[in-house]
């Protein structure tokens, strides 16, 4: 005789997460509050601002090409 015993889905560890996943979630906002906490925001702010005119718009040009693949409106609104 085989068991079809399904797994205790009223235990937390059983429940299915897909998108929206409560543990990521607390995790992604426990390391970005440790990041903000640790003072370095403004570092690596200016270590990411572009370095010349060309890279600036390099980079206006990459977000612009991102906000199009989005779903729904305009780049505008984002």
């Amino acid at each position: 005789m085989t068991s079809t015993a399904k797994p205790d889905e009223t235990k937390p560890d059983a429940a299915v997460e897909g998108e929206g996943s409560y543990r990521a979630t607390e995790e992604y906002n426990r390391r970005t509050r440790a990041f903000i906490d640790s003072g370095k925001v403004e570092k690596a702010a200016e270590d990411a601002a572009p370095r010349s005119d060309s890279e600036a718009t390099e980079m206006l040009e990459a977000e612009e090409e991102g906000k199009s693949h989005r779903k729904g409106g305009d780049s505008e609104s984002v």
